[in-house]
């Protein structure tokens, strides 16, 4: 499977499976994660994030927007990422990614972004992709950095967490940026 074009040096991107909704569920519980990817919701039921999976499972990407697994290319999901707002008469589009915390730091998180940014730059003629970093994800805002990303603003108080607001970093990386990264 080297020429897949899902496929990077650690990790593939697939559709998220009915079956992955035990591995989704174990990670809802991680409220520091969650923090730094997302939000933290309510508490969801087996029975919730089992009907969420077999729901993502049956979704057909509307637009370019699309939520996707994250696997090792040994077959272990290990998060997922996610595009939204595709606008192909602009051509740019935002992405987000998480990892399972048992995975972080492994080089996963770089990887399915260059997937990614390779399949919308090089397949679908995207010319500007933006991610929004939480100020306090400091591991965030360094792999954007390592990857080329610039940080193009910030959004003072944006995020609410853990008592407190928190600014918002927008980083933005153009086409011409990332086939310059990719040389």
């Amino acid at each position: 499977m080297q020429n897949y074009i899902w496929s990077g040096e650690k990790v593939r991107l697939r559709p998220v499976l009915a079956s992955d909704w035990e591995k989704f569920h174990l990670n809802d519980l991680d409220s520091e994660g969650a923090r730094h990817c997302d939000v933290i919701y309510f508490p969801r039921s087996e029975e919730g994030t089992k009907a969420w999976a077999a729901n993502q499972a049956g979704n057909v990407p509307v637009s370019d927007n699309i939520m996707l697994a994250i696997e090792t290319l040994d077959g272990e999901l290990v998060g997922s990422m996610s595009t939204s707002s595709c606008d192909r008469r602009h051509g740019t589009f935002k992405y987000g990614v998480a990892i399972f915390r048992e995975h972080w730091r492994k080089g996963y998180a770089s990887d399915a972004i260059k997937i990614l940014l390779r399949y919308y730059f090089e397949e679908l003629r995207y010319q500007k992709v933006t991610a929004h970093v939480y100020a306090f994800n400091e591991g965030s805002v360094a792999l954007h950095e390592r990857l080329g990303f610039v940080q193009e603003g910030r959004l003072r108080n944006m995020i609410f967490t853990k008592g407190q607001h928190f600014d918002e970093c927008l980083f933005g990386l153009t086409k011409g940026e990332y086939e310059n990264m990719t040389k």
